[in-house]
């Protein structure tokens, strides 16, 4: 290194650098420190409530290279989201040197997810001379449990459940030399000082080596073991075997759903899916969620995802996960969340060993607490870019970037995939998948996730968002704590906070033409809406297009019961009668029911649905009457399309100032197409893309109507492949801008994020 006291004052330059983001807690100080020392810097860092400031002073092209080379070698779980530099007097220094912290008012500390295991950790792992081979809790500064173990801020070891593990000499070395890899690891471990994991089976015990041994075998000989990762518990068995993974799904009470498997490596996974270089980059990343891909011919057993053409693959990204899938005999292992459908994460030994008892065979545990549940995350690649399907682990709490400041706002999401977020200045901070909010348990467990957003982020809220729907248990609590807070509300429709979403993270305030297409959603007229076309901005919308209505007979019935929805369609355009024999669940006597309440208005709200539309067609031609699992029958649509140019036809009619989208024509078509025997792919490959261009000539219409050339598509039909990638091929192809959702779920996933930037909106 050069001498830097040779250099006159003259001669040297001085400059900050301020830099925010994930940058506290991922080794970024030590790695500026070497940096410093590579480009003969001298000066400091010190972190900020918010980031870290540097003072660089050195050599002009020294300083130059070092500000250049900062973003590109940074460490690899940092995220620089701002990076600013200015002049600054020469102090003529003579070293580089790591500063106190300071407190700066306002400034929000950016916190790290759960990262998967780094290669180093992995080399350690596997390395029999290392004094961390095979132990299951192996981690650095690069890699390791993050947002799971937070208790409370500011992030060091005391407020993270690794408290209770104090570190031994060797460890406690690692930690505070700069120059280690482990320097400021809060989880920092080994055999000797850290957690450890254990099997029960019934009375039966086995610690350490023994443990991860025993579970393998259980494994291997068709046994289902619990395991406790990162975030929660996975249920687990062998993903090769049809028997195990059936005994699985008897016990879990989850007959048809696919279930998540993980591999060793991507060679593994390769053997049963179609890996793109894009899932290639997804699977292997430090995010590691779970990624669909196109099902091979092979030996994972074919209950592992009955009614889809993909898997849902991942690789490991714990070190108890590399361990286990290490023994050869395992290429894939079922990983299914902990838990009943829908309920909260088992995170807790007893609470484990209660509730799935019925379930598992036996239960790997270990002894650091959990603090926080975090799903896993579910990612989609299409041609557009990856989908997130479900944003949890590896994401959360990584904001989203707001070009508008929402000040302090809690939106609380809806009732189905709920998340939550909190805004803070220009940070919108999403939170996990908590699930569906049917009980008091879930609940509870969202309340407690509030809570710790809230305390972790030094956040307090002075404005609340929720949806329309006035019996949601979001919209009660959100009432309920405005009330005890003494703050004000927000009420805001379900498809408007779906286009604000995807508007947010485009940072477009509109005008757009918002295209939401889903399920259920509560319309401002009281009816159920579900596939809108709405002129919309942040604070406002107008609805200038939807679906025609049908009834809903029997309301959540006709959701898990498809072909009540056929039989409507049909009967709406007079062909019921002409073949009745699509579902062995609707008899004459059965269809005289219904007819009945639907003609006295009993229990039949009015839907403009996308979704009961495609459950409609899906039990029409015989592939799902009644659904097993949530979106079942439109996903089993998806997955039977084959190549078609044809499209169905469509009506688009005028109501005064309304356009309303009329699909009768298909059904006419689609039940000619049965009667000649054509092929279900065929007929779902028209049915997509008469509905794609039913929505772009909607658009169209409207669009010359308004002048707006901009068009958000938001909802969770546009996680089907075949919808997104189809009606953006044909918007772009008009001319128009079309914006999709790149970093929050187009599901409900991100309904929270919508809420917060129109309550915000309004209120300002």
């Amino acid at each position: 290194m050069a001498d830097r006291a040779a250099l006159t004052t003259d001669q040297r330059i001085r400059r900050q650098i301020t830099i925010t983001g994930i940058v506290q807690g991922v080794g970024f100080r030590p790695f500026i420190h070497r940096l410093a020392q590579k480009h003969n810097i001298a000066g400091s860092v010190h972190n900020f409530t918010g980031g870290v400031v540097i003072e660089a002073e050195g050599n002009p092209g020294d300083v130059t290279a070092f500000i250049k080379d900062l973003p590109k070698e940074k460490p690899p779980i940092a995220r620089i989201e701002d990076m600013s530099t200015s002049e600054l007097p020469v102090a003529g220094d003579s070293q580089f040197v790591i500063t106190a912290s300071r407190e700066a008012a306002g400034g929000t500390i950016l916190l790290s997810p759960d990262v998967a295991t780094c290669q180093d950790c992995r080399r350690e792992l596997f390395d029999a001379e290392d004094r961390r081979y095979q132990y299951p809790f192996i981690n650095c500064t690069n890699c390791g449990p993050r947002f799971t173990i937070i208790e409370t801020v500011p992030y060091d070891r005391p407020n993270t459940t690794m408290q209770p593990f104090v570190m031994c000499p060797q460890c406690q070395g690692e930690y505070d030399d700069i120059d280690d890899r482990r320097y400021h690891a809060q989880p920092n471990a080994c055999p000797v000082c850290g957690p450890h994991v254990e099997l029960v089976v019934g009375d039966k015990h086995y610690t350490r080596d023994k443990a991860v041994q025993e579970a393998i075998e259980r494994l291997v000989a068709g046994g289902i073991v619990a395991i406790k990762g990162l975030g929660g518990f996975h249920l687990a068995c062998d993903a090769t075997n049809e028997e195990a993974v059936q005994k699985l799904r008897r016990r879990k009470g989850r007959e048809q759903k696919p279930l998540a498997i993980m591999s060793a490596s991507l060679a593994d996974i390769q053997t049963y899916c179609e890996v793109t270089d894009e899932a290639r980059a997804l699977l292997s990343g430090p995010i590691r969620p779970i990624v669909l891909l196109m099902q091979k011919d092979s030996t994972i057993a074919p209950s592992v995802a009955p009614d889809s053409k993909y898997h849902g693959a991942m690789l490991p990204y714990t070190p108890l996960h590399h361990l286990l899938l290490a023994d050869d005999r395992l290429l894939a292992l079922v990983m299914t969340s902990g838990n009943l459908s829908e309920e909260p994460l088992t995170t807790q030994n007893d609470e484990a060993r209660q509730r799935l008892g019925h379930i598992a065979d036996g239960f790997l545990l270990h002894n650091r607490k959990i603090n926080i549940g975090c799903d896993d995350s579910v990612v989609r690649p299409t041609p557009l870019g990856p989908i997130i399907m479900r944003r949890a682990r590896g994401y959360v709490p990584f904001p989203i970037k707001l070009e508008r400041d929402l000040g302090k706002t809690l939106a609380v999401g809806g009732h189905f995939k709920n998340t939550f977020c909190l805004t803070k200045g220009h940070n919108a901070f999403l939170s996990q998948h908590i699930g569906d909010l049917e009980d008091a348990e879930t609940l509870e467990y969202f309340k407690w996730c509030v809570e710790h957003l809230q305390d972790v982020l030094r956040v307090t809220p002075d404005l609340i968002a929720h949806d329309l729907h006035p019996s949601y248990l979001s919209t009660r609590y959100a009432q309920q704590f405005a009330k005890e807070q003494g703050l004000e509300t927000v009420t805001v429709q379900h498809h408007h906070a779906h286009i604000a979403a995807c508007m947010a993270e485009h940072g477009v305030a509109g005008p757009v033409l918002g295209v939401a297409c889903d399920g259920t959603g509560y319309g401002a007229d009281g009816t159920v809406w579900g596939c809108e076309v709405l002129v919309s901005s942040y604070d406002d919308y107008t609805r200038a297009a939807h679906l025609d209505y049908v009834p809903l007979p029997g309301g959540e019935q006709a959701i898990r019961q498809p072909w009540r929805m056929a039989a409507v369609y049909l009967d709406c355009q007079r062909l019921l009668d002409a073949d009745i024999k699509f579902c062995q669940t609707l008899d004459t006597d059965t269809w005289r029911v219904l007819k009945q309440m639907i003609e006295k208005d009993i229990n039949c709200p009015l839907a403009s649905s996308a979704g009961r539309l495609f459950s409609a067609v899906s039990a029409l031609v015989g592939l799902c009457p009644v659904e097993a699992y949530e979106s079942q029958s439109a996903i089993m649509l998806e997955a039977a399309a084959t190549e078609a140019e044809e499209a169905y036809s469509y009506e688009i009619t005028r109501d005064n100032d309304m356009l309303i989208m009329q699909p009768g024509p298909m059904f006419h078509e689609i039940v000619n197409d049965l009667q000649a025997g054509t092929a279900i792919g065929q007929i779902s490959a028209r049915f997509h893309n008469a509905f794609v261009q039913m929505l772009a000539d909607t658009v169209q219409q409207v669009a010359d109507e308004t002048n707006i050339g901009q068009v958000a598509l938001s909802g969770g039909t546009f996680q089907n492949e075949l919808v997104l990638v189809g009606l953006h091929h044909e918007l772009t192809k008009a001319g128009f801008a079309v914006l999709i959702h790149k970093e929050t779920p187009p599901n409900d996933g991100g309904l929270a994020l919508g809420q917060a930037v129109v309550a915000a909106a309004r209120n300002r």
